[in-house]
């Protein structure tokens, strides 16, 4: 499986995740932004995704709800600011699970057309502090995040077998 690559700069309040994908543009941008796929990939394999709410353009909203086998739940919500098609979005990204509110972070995710249909997603992630960052950083967001992108890649893979 591709690596996902998370960069994380002492002291700084951002991290960089970088996946490549052996799958176009155009199709990494469905399988992100389409509602219909999301419950497909987004998560750690030993969650379910539900969409509660996905409103692709600026000003709407957005909110995922994992759930794990003994049916606890975890959301996720934010807002979108920008939709480009299909090459950038930039939102928010919430984790409802925290006990104070205010932990908002702002994603940019930039798709980048590569040689060979390959497509490589980066996704800037800015925090509201470098203990915000370092914390999530410590409460296992690798692990969460390679198996997310590996169900992607799964995802990418059916998608253009079915379009062939």
């Amino acid at each position: 499986m591709n690596k996902t690559k998370i960069t994380a700069e002492p002291g700084r309040q951002e991290l960089f995740i970088t996946r490549e994908f052996d799958a176009p543009r155009e199709l990494v941008f469905r399988a992100v932004m389409d509602p219909r796929l999301i419950p497909q990939w987004w998560g750690p394999r030993y969650l379910s995704t539900q969409v509660d709410k996905m409103d692709v353009r600026p000003g709407g909203q957005w909110r995922f709800i994992n759930r794990d086998a003994e049916g606890r739940e975890y959301a996720f919500h934010g807002v979108y600011h920008e939709v480009l098609a299909p090459e950038r979005v930039i939102d928010t990204f919430e984790f409802e699970g925290l006990p104070e509110t205010g932990h908002v972070t702002l994603e940019t995710m930039k798709l980048e057309e590569l040689p060979g249909g390959r497509t490589r997603l980066i996704t800037q992630s800015v925090f509201q502090s470098v203990a915000d960052r370092d914390g999530t950083l410590q409460a296992g967001m690798e692990e969460g995040v390679n198996d997310t992108y590996n169900r992607l890649q799964e995802l990418l893979e059916k998608m253009k077998k079915n379009n062939a």
